[in-house]
């Protein structure tokens, strides 16, 4: 007797959780969950993804319980927003898959996900992998892995920076943020702030060039995916809680660089490299979010809740101009 009553007690955190999801306002809100070029991703089409994960998925029932099943919905806009980019990409770049690994991809993404095997950070991205069509899903990841590998060997970028790493009064989120802006006022800015900081003591240098092929891991971040005359800002190292703030000088990717120190990709990386370079076609389209799902963070390529719990910052460069 008591199994049913827990079940209905369940069935009411999930159905709230979903309202929670789902719910917003105003009429520009009720069809559209993200707006691209020509391309509308519907409420409903997310909608219909979170259902069946809380349907399918236990994983995603937890989420529910735990109040937390907004992570769900943010991925599966997320993840749709990529399909359309990657997609565009694969026809402009050329990009083919494999059909027998599409096949044994989509093919693994048959069993459930376990909570106890994946990384919280990594769970709402799992959840919407299986309850979306698996051979989309594959596809997808083995185009970005493609574009990434196509541009490996090719991508290079030049920067100064400067870093936020301590606190007086202010976070160093603020601190980052603040001093990104200062650098992005004129094209002479950055110079001046990195001299300064330099002069001070703090860690910052010009004339940074850096390959992909030196570091997979740190061409996956914001700063190959955004062109000359741009300041970015985010935390390049938790554990230490420091906050990299650079101007990008110039963003190379057409022809191989020769480097003494190369490293060799895995498939992932590769994937995180392809990502990070469909930036450029966001940047060229534009992507509308519905609030209900946050905002799109250009720093994580992702959706944040809000503005104010995003990753970094991107700003053009005042009076910039293009060599």
């Amino acid at each position: 007797m008591g199994r049913p009553r827990a079940l209905r007690g369940v069935t009411a955190v999930l159905a709230l959780c979903l309202l929670v999801a789902g719910c917003g306002s105003g009429p520009s809100q009720v069809r559209a969950a993200a707006f691209l070029p020509g391309h509308e991703i519907s409420v409903d089409q997310v909608q219909q993804l979170i259902d069946r994960a809380v349907q399918e998925q236990p994983a995603a029932q937890q989420l529910a319980q735990q109040h937390k099943l907004d992570q769900v919905g943010r991925e599966a806009v997320r993840q749709l927003v990529l399909h359309d980019l990657i997609t565009r990409a694969a026809s402009r770049e050329g990009l083919t898959t494999d059909p027998a690994l599409a096949t044994q991809l989509a093919a693994s993404l048959d069993r459930p996900v376990s909570i106890n095997d994946v990384d919280p950070s990594q769970l709402a991205t799992a959840i919407v992998a299986r309850v979306r069509d698996h051979g989309e899903y594959a596809s997808d990841y083995l185009l970005e892995r493609a574009l990434g590998a196509k541009y490996f060997d090719k991508l290079a970028i030049t920067f100064d920076y400067t870093t936020v790493s301590s606190d007086d009064g202010a976070t160093r989120r603020d601190k980052a943020f603040a001093k990104a802006a200062e650098m992005a006022a004129s094209p002479d800015s950055a110079a001046k702030v990195v001299a300064a900081d330099t002069a001070a003591g703090q860690e910052a240098r010009t004339g940074m060039r850096f390959a992909a092929v030196q570091s997979p891991d740190l061409a996956s971040t914001v700063l190959y995916g955004v062109p000359a005359g741009t300041v970015v800002t985010f935390e390049a190292d938790p554990g230490q809680a420091l906050w990299l703030v650079a101007v990008i000088r110039q963003r190379d990717a057409g022809t191989p660089v020769s480097v003494d120190q190369a490293s060799t990709p895995t498939a992932g990386q590769l994937a995180s490299l392809g990502i990070r370079l469909l930036q450029p076609y966001l940047s060229d389209t534009g992507v509308k979010i519905n609030p209900r799902y946050g905002v799109w963070d250009p720093v994580a390529m992702d959706l944040a809740p809000s503005a104010a719990e995003s990753t970094g910052l991107v700003l053009p460069v005042k009076g910039y101009v293009q060599p």
